[in-house]
């Protein structure tokens, strides 16, 4: 990359806030250190911050002037932080509060989405301690999928292939979430969308070693398969392409993200989630559809940070 035509002064003190107190914080950090390396190839001057206590105490300086926000899960990418630095008046990468509080929400968007149209499972919440066995098998076959409502990185997630498994998948989820949801299984294979502004980064598909990509397939296995190209012929892509971006659209997420479908063996798509802080490790997906764009990393996290810019009064 040809770093001549940056002006890094444009951007003052970048905050980068990774870790917290998630169950995502080793994702966080892996993608921390990977994005610190970028800005400092680029001779963007910026502070990496583990967690938001001491985010907070160096803005209460005056020495931050933008957030590059890379705190998964719950309290940065839930719109907790981004309300907070809304108020501070300091610009901050990626989706608005509500944005990034409705996509953390499974149920919520998902619902947002059946009220728009975009193709999404039904689904029944049920907790610890609840009889929903003899609902759930009614409602759906098996297989099943029990995830917590509101964590990423596929964690919690369990795949339910026989009936005797259920309530072990459902004390499994309620360890990282109090409400949980069961959803139908869809055979197919499962596509990712890398959204950034208003484009949609070329689709990557993705053949776990495992029954499904759960956490180990996205950042311990070196057996995942990705493909991108994807394998679907350009038409079909686009038209993929087009409503993943107004999936991103309608849970209202901005600036950069992920979506998250399935394209089952009759060609239709299932849209799961949007992640509005995707992974930045190097088994991440955005930077693999990024690059086959032809943007590479350094680049890819500069056009993040210009997203900070978006609605800001500077």
């Amino acid at each position: 990359m040809n770093y001549s035509g940056i002006n890094s002064a444009k951007y003052g003190r970048v905050a980068l806030v990774v870790g917290g107190d998630s169950p995502e914080r080793e994702v966080s950090l892996a993608g921390g250190k990977s994005v610190a390396a970028a800005l400092a190839r680029m001779n963007i001057d910026h502070v990496v911050f583990d967690g938001v206590h001491p985010l907070f105490k160096a803005i209460e300086k005056g020495t931050i002037k933008r957030v590059f926000n890379l705190m998964h899960g719950t309290g940065g990418e839930d719109g907790r932080l981004t309300g907070a630095l809304d108020l501070l008046e300091i610009p901050v990468t990626g989706s608005s509060v509500l944005g990034s509080a409705l996509t953390m929400d499974k149920v919520r968007s998902k619902q947002v989405w059946k009220s728009a149209g975009i193709p999404t499972t039904d689904f029944i919440l049920t907790r610890v301690g609840d009889d929903d066995s003899d609902k759930i098998f009614k409602a759906f076959e098996l297989p099943l999928f029990v995830k917590p409502v509101d964590q990423g990185s596929s964690l919690g997630i369990s795949k339910v292939t026989k009936p005797e498994q259920l309530l072990d998948a459902i004390a499994l989820a309620a360890s990282f979430s109090s409400v949980v949801i069961v959803e139908p299984g869809i055979a197919g294979r499962e596509y990712f969308a890398g959204i950034i502004d208003s484009e949609c980064l070329p689709l990557i598909a993705v053949e776990p070693a495992s029954e499904f990509y759960d956490y180990k397939a996205k950042y311990e296995s070196n057996q995942t398969r990705y493909f991108c190209p994807c394998g679907l012929t350009s038409e079909l892509e686009s038209q993929l392409q087009q409503l993943a971006k107004r999936a991103f659209d309608e849970v209202d997420a901005s600036g950069w993200g992920r979506v998250d479908f399935i394209l089952d063996e009759s060609g239709k798509p299932w849209f799961l989630e949007v992640n509005t802080i995707p992974g930045m490790t190097d088994h991440s997906l955005i930077p693999q559809a990024a690059a086959q764009a032809g943007t590479d990393f350094d680049r890819l996290v500069l056009r993040i940070l210009e997203t900070s810019f978006q609605g800001a009064n500077l």
